[in-house]
């Protein structure tokens, strides 16, 4: 039986995780799809992430619709999520952000966001730019329509990383775990290139493609749980363990 009661408690960890390593402040916002509901998913009342509590959350349909209580203000950009689980039948989380770091990466196209750490892979090496302007035209850079959302799940893909100009990025995942672990790492990377890019004149070396698609298979349940289990001893959370699974490509001698 599917405990609702702790993913629901799990959701407001990742609020808080994301909190702690500054990818949120007082805005942005982490959802799931639904662990039996696939065409609905979990998502906080409109309030700040470090703020969250089980009884902030809510259940949606893909459209932004509320389904059953509803216990306060709905975040008006809950159309990001909704649009990326009706496209993306894969995805089971997703994290809105305007994370620091990022941010100056949508607003500039000479130097590119790309990954030059190991832990950073999967956000990937193509990392469109989504333009809201291009097809919206003047507005306040809020996705709130599923018109907009769909747009933006369209130049997502089957990216993991989408940046959105002058506001932020998507982020989706296969878990809860691990879009949580790539955002925190999505603004661990664009600090650190943004560091490498002011040492000087010289190529900055990024991961290859073939680096990012090794890294990324080889993260598995023993890297999200060692980081998730840290992360709630830092934010003062509940821990639910999961799997400890070895990914390929640990050491040699690992069984």
């Amino acid at each position: 039986m599917t405990d609702i009661s702790r993913i629901k408690d799990d959701l407001v960890t990742a609020n808080r995780i994301l909190a702690y390593h500054h990818v949120v402040d007082s805005f942005g916002h982490v959802s799931m799809r639904h662990p039996t509901n696939p065409d609905h998913f979990l998502l906080s009342r409109a309030r700040a992430p470090n703020c969250v509590e089980i009884g902030d959350i809510m259940e949606f349909k893909h459209n932004g619709d509320i389904v059953g209580e509803e216990v306060g203000k709905p975040y008006s950009e809950r159309f990001i999520h909704g649009a990326v689980y009706e496209a993306r039948p894969d995805v089971m989380a997703v994290v809105h952000n305007h994370s620091p770091n990022v941010v100056p990466f949508t607003v500039q196209s000479k130097k590119k966001l790309k990954p030059i750490m190991h832990m950073c892979a999967p956000i990937g090496t193509d990392i469109p730019t989504w333009d809201i302007s291009h097809k919206f035209g003047v507005t306040n850079l809020l996705v709130t329509s599923m018109e907009m959302g769909r747009d933006l799940a369209e130049t997502l893909g089957q990216r993991t990383v989408a940046l959105m100009r002058g506001h932020g990025s998507v982020v989706a995942g296969k878990s809860l775990r691990d879009v949580v672990f790539t955002s925190v790492y999505l603004e661990i990377n664009a600090d650190m290139l943004i560091k490498a890019y002011q040492l000087g004149e010289g190529e900055v070396m990024s991961m290859s493609e073939g680096e990012v698609g090794v890294a990324t298979k080889g993260r598995a349940g023993f890297t999200y749980e060692r980081g998730w289990e840290n992360w709630c001893r830092l934010t003062e959370r509940p821990y639910y363990p999961m799997e400890w699974e070895m990914g390929p490509g640990f050491s040699k001698t690992d069984k």
